[in-house]
């Protein structure tokens, strides 16, 4: 008796097809899909397939329903991840060094595999994050600056062609943005400082244009340790402040002789 081969289920090769595009990047976290409607005319399929195909995904929790029946892509590391991590560690700013330290070889990395991999679509979405980054440097707003330094970063990490870089340094990246870690505010007034993380981008960015890995890894690291080392002067000195203030406070509680 000869076995039968079953052809796939059309709902199962549409939510295979939409699983490769939201693991590999090409749909990002937070992105709305097309209507239903339209979405179907696009993949050539019936409404109920795709419906069916867009229910299995999203009870695997890779989409996500919106008002309106609007369907979103949910990131891969979600708010499960994210905001316990982002509580626990704004909350105890002795981990900054750890996260630094978890970047430099992070960074080094996705450095490293975006030199070796970058398509030329991949390298023209570098440049374009990295001019933005030039033109925000000139505006002189921090905000706007470390918005374009964290879009510069998370196209470095997509021309990687590593999923698990691509998915863990997305959802570290908004916390990122939003300053857990440290004041980039503070970091931005010590003199030079912003030119140099500017430059440092600059090395990291033409590394990677040339397609030489290790002068890539080189450059990435090189940015995370000097923010490191910043961090930790700028730590020290406050520290040193601290202790000054009090040795003038302290004379309050001293009795005259």
């Amino acid at each position: 008796m000869k076995d039968s081969i079953r052809p796939a289920k059309l709902a199962d090769t549409i939510a295979e097809h939409l699983e490769q595009l939201i693991v590999e990047g090409s749909l990002r976290p937070g992105e709305k899909l097309v209507p239903e409607r339209e979405l179907a005319v696009r993949f050539n399929v019936s409404r109920p397939s795709l419906r069916e195909a867009l229910e299995k995904l999203e009870q695997r929790g890779l989409l996500r329903s919106g008002r309106g029946g609007a369907t979103f892509v949910a990131p891969l590391l979600g708010p499960t991840f994210t905001e316990p991590l982002h509580a626990v560690l704004a909350a105890r700013p002795e981990t900054t060094l750890d996260y630094l330290e978890f970047r430099t070889e992070v960074e080094g990395a996705a450095a490293y595999y975006a030199a070796l991999r970058a398509t030329d679509v991949d390298r023209a979405q570098i440049r374009a994050r990295f001019e933005a980054m030039e033109a925000a440097h000139g505006h002189d707003e921090a905000k706007e600056e470390a918005d374009a330094d964290a879009e510069f970063h998370l196209a470095v990490y997509e021309a990687t062609h590593n999923v698990v870089i691509l998915h863990i340094m997305r959802a570290l990246a908004e916390m990122l943005r939003q300053d857990v870690f440290f004041n980039r505010a503070k970091l931005y007034q010590r003199t030079g400082v912003r030119q140099l993380l500017l430059s440092q981008h600059r090395a990291l960015y033409e590394a990677i244009m040339k397609g030489d890995p290790a002068a890539a890894r080189a450059a990435a690291e090189a940015h995370i340790n000097f923010i490191r080392d910043a961090l930790v002067e700028i730590s020290r000195a406050d520290a040193r402040l601290e202790a000054s203030l009090r040795r003038i406070a302290g004379g309050d509680i001293v009795a005259e002789k």
